[in-house]
């Protein structure tokens, strides 16, 4: 079954909307800068959108302040996204169209902040009681009430794979009824205790993150937003792009190393093919979840082998992004969309030299060409997996 995806952008360290997104994919500019974030002093390199600093909330969420929201309301300002939804409010009414969201920390940073104010009898300054922003669901309140949706809403949350989760729960409200289009998204923004979380597990690369490279060291966080737009498919719409498979799975394996052989993954990939009615060959592109840390990049690509040719291509962005963690399957999902809207293939930045041990080979340059169908995996801590599967409607 088809589900249109009438527009969609976001946000990230490699550019606020679609145009400085494909200008950095486009340039090989990596939006990576050495760690600069308040009271951090880690030795590592970080994705931070610089302009979350002068995003201000309108007055009416002013309540709902904190640096995750600023992110998700700068993302909903591009590419007419905004404007996008008024035409569905016309089309649908508001309270037909749903919002879902995904984040793994939501405003986590603003609890943080929030402690370490905490007055001489130990209670937070005023501003800092915030019971909708210390909250997982922050994110999906902020979004509703800005876009001006009254239907049903909900966070997920399942580490990497939050957001891209999020298309696979709109397409079942939109297949049982529950609503005729979907507003879907996520954000994540930089936070203390994922900096010295992930560095407490050894993961965190002390340099710009290498994904699949034989000397990579580790991931780089990020922060991103990032939104799209989901109805039902008609026949003879405008719409030129479509979700049309989607798998999940849960390893159930380990809480942060990946099943050996990718077996959850590995379930996710092919119940996404299924759903698409694709064979493996026919997928062109796939925008790999490669965050550069020495387990998953070798357990991925004995995914990629075990169902792939090589002439798929196959890349991970991370290298332009960090790791965006909550937002990483949403922001990804759109770089993928836009190559298939461009014929903008991206390469994978920042690797040098392929890990020998890897039994599929990896796309390192950027190349140009027409994607009929392409795929995005998101594999999160926990085992939590996601595969979504795209399809270029026009030539």
């Amino acid at each position: 079954m088809r589900f249109s995806i009438s527009g969609y952008t976001a946000t990230s360290a490699a550019g606020v909307g679609l145009s400085e997104l494909r200008q950095a994919l486009a340039g090989r500019r990596s939006g990576l800068r050495e760690n600069d974030l308040e009271n951090c002093d880690l030795g590592t390199w970080i994705g931070r959108v610089e302009q979350i600093n002068s995003t201000e909330l309108p007055s009416e969420v002013a309540h709902l302040d904190g640096r995750n929201n600023r992110l998700a309301w700068l993302a909903l300002q591009q590419d007419g996204l905004l404007d996008a939804l008024v035409r569905c409010v016309e089309k649908f009414g508001t309270h037909r169209i749903g919002t879902i969201m995904g984040t793994s920390t939501s405003s986590i940073g603003r609890t943080e902040e929030a402690y370490r104010r905490l007055d001489e009898s130990g209670r937070m300054p005023p501003e800092y009681r915030q019971p909708e922003v210390h909250n997982l669901h922050s994110p999906s309140i902020l979004v509703a009430q800005l876009a001006g949706l009254s239907g049903p809403s909900m966070t997920i949350s399942t580490a990497c794979s939050s957001s891209a989760k999020v298309f696979s729960a709109a397409a079942r409200w939109l297949q049982c009824g529950l609503v005729d289009a979907v507003l879907v998204g996520g954000a994540d923004s930089l936070c203390l205790s994922t900096l010295y979380g992930f560095n407490s597990l050894e993961l965190v690369s002390s340099e710009p993150c290498r994904p699949f490279d034989v000397n990579r060291r580790g991931i780089n966080i990020g922060e991103a937003a990032g939104y799209a737009i989901i109805t039902r498919f008609e026949a003879g719409s405008e719409a030129t792009l479509a979700l049309i498979g989607y798998g999940e799975s849960s390893d159930a394996y380990h809480m942060s190393h990946p099943h050996p052989d990718g077996l959850g993954a590995l379930a996710a990939v092919d119940a996404a093919l299924a759903r698409a009615g694709l064979a493996a060959d026919e997928v062109e592109y796939i925008n790999l979840h490669g965050t550069a840390s020495r387990a998953n990049d070798l357990v991925e690509t004995r995914v990629l082998a075990s169902r792939f040719g090589a002439e798929t291509r196959a890349s991970s962005t991370k290298g332009w992004t960090g790791h965006t963690l909550g937002a990483a399957g949403i922001l990804e999902a759109v770089i993928t969309l836009d190559a298939m809207q461009t014929g903008l293939i991206p390469g994978t930045l920042n690797c040098l030299t392929v890990d020998p041990e890897f039994e599929f080979p990896v796309q390192l340059e950027n190349r140009h060409g027409r994607v009929k169908y392409a795929m995005s995996n998101s594999f999160g801590f926990g085992g939590n997996n996601a595969a979504l599967v795209f399809e270029a409607l026009r030539d």
